[in-house]
């Protein structure tokens, strides 16, 4: 596939020359109004959390941003929330499984954090019909193999759920980042299905090793690759081959943190084509991938 620049208005001739019915992006960002705004201004404005920050590409209107996803030919996409402390979640799951219902081609989603009740609220979002769930585990500022996530892990290894996990120190190092953490509840927990955001950057080999060794463990491409992070956390050549073989394995899916990119959506895309490995690739990981995970 030629690797000329798009813009977000070309995206749908760019995913029809790979013969592809749309995409599927696991990792799409909505927000209740008020903590979208708190969110936002840390991003433009940087902190603890982000560093610098950045100005946010699509710091639009919830119709306008649900509007451009269709355009663009995103067929699925859940809604992201995640707890940073108590007494979060359950509301933040109401939230996004409503936002779902409401908003065609939006997958109902949900988060949790390690407190009382949590095991029953997140088998409350399971019989809900939830099909992807999302921990933060640097914003969380949590252990995941605290005693009190134990049975949880347990009830959504068993369910196949995916659970898109940011345990890399990507903007900034914070909380129980690294694959260590993560690892120990894999070992307890080997048939998990965790989704490692950003491709573990800029930790990459050691999440690239947790993929190649659990059988549900895959590594999702929120903002690798593009300008904005080679300058920074540069993916390094040597794994290419790996890449290549973990995304025809079903193990790379689709991710890029849209609203919250300093980018257009569309050079997320162009990025991944510009690694050359080749459409096979290109239409697992924008497409088949994910839809074998939802």
């Amino acid at each position: 596939m030629a690797t000329e620049r798009h813009s977000d208005e070309d995206v749908p001739a760019w995913w029809r020359a790979l013969g592809l019915p749309g995409l599927i992006d696991l990792h799409v960002h909505f927000l209740p109004e008020r903590m979208e705004r708190r969110v936002w201004h840390h991003f433009n404005h940087g902190g603890p959390l982000v560093g610098e920050g950045w100005k946010i590409e699509y710091e639009w209107p919830v119709a306008e941003r649900v509007t451009r996803l269709r355009e663009m030919g995103v067929r699925a996409f859940p809604a992201l929330a995640y707890a940073h402390k108590p007494d979060m979640a359950a509301d933040l799951n109401a939230w996004a499984l409503d936002f779902a219902r409401r908003t065609p081609g939006c997958l109902p989603s949900a988060t949790f954090y390690p407190e009382p009740g949590v095991v029953d609220y997140v088998r409350r979002a399971l019989a809900s019909g939830v099909k992807i769930f999302k921990v933060h585990l640097q914003v969380g500022g949590f252990d995941p193999r605290v005693i009190e996530l134990d049975e949880v892990w347990g009830v959504l290894a068993e369910a196949g759920v995916p659970v898109v996990v940011h345990a890399s120190s990507v903007p900034v190092p914070g909380g129980y980042v690294g694959a260590e953490p993560i690892e120990r509840v894999l070992r307890a927990h080997p048939r998990l299905r965790v989704v490692i955001a950003h491709l573990g950057m800029p930790e990459y080999d050691p999440f690239f090793e947790l993929a190649a060794r659990y059988e549900r463990v895959a590594l999702d491409t929120t903002m690798a690759f593009t300008d904005f992070s080679e300058r920074g956390m540069p993916f390094p050549r040597r794994l290419r081959p790996a890449l290549l073989d973990l995304g025809l394995a079903g193990k790379v899916v689709l991710g890029t943190d849209f609203p919250t990119i300093p980018y257009p959506y569309a050079h997320q895309l162009d990025a991944l084509a510009e690694l050359d490995l080749g459409d096979a690739w290109l239409r697992a990981v924008c497409w088949d991938n994910g839809s074998a995970m939802i």
